[in-house]
């Protein structure tokens, strides 16, 4: 069945960690929690499924930033989505924690976790989008550009 091209990107964070996990295909793309939605779900019960399958933690205290996002659907997962479809529509949402928790990771999608200062988890995430929810949640500035709102 094809994916449909709206998503949800859950950022999971300290007061000065941002957690990221390495997904298994393509090999070195780092990222938040992040997945699409099922049919018939809306944007807030796919961000809590996809934050409990991918790190088994609670989502209680999530929030819906109401950043809005679309971008077109990359190489690596174009396969994905039906043919006719080349942009993806996606929410972001945060999670802060009290203290870094080791996650339990989906074997099937990801190989690795670590926690990163929020700079660094921006240069290391694979994604435009996911780079700039963690700039934005940390006012920071990177090469010259501030998303702080």
């Amino acid at each position: 069945m094809a994916k449909l091209p709206k998503s949800v990107l859950v950022l999971v964070h300290t007061a000065e960690a941002v957690l990221l996990l390495e997904r298994l295909q393509p090999e070195g793309f780092w990222q938040s929690v992040t997945g699409s939605l099922e049919p018939g779900e809306d944007w807030e019960s796919a961000a809590r499924r996809e934050l409990l399958e991918e790190t088994g933690f609670s989502a209680q205290g999530l929030v819906d930033t109401g950043v809005r996002n679309r971008f077109p659907i990359r190489p690596p997962w174009r396969e994905r989505y039906p043919a006719d479809v080349e942009d993806n529509e996606e929410r972001v949402f945060t999670l802060a924690l009290a203290e870094p928790l080791n996650p339990r990771l989906q074997p099937t999608e990801h190989r690795a976790f670590v926690w990163l200062a929020p700079l660094e988890a921006a240069r290391r995430c694979g994604s435009a989008t996911n780079r700039d929810a963690i700039l934005r949640q940390f006012h920071l500035v990177l090469d010259g550009r501030s998303l702080a709102s």
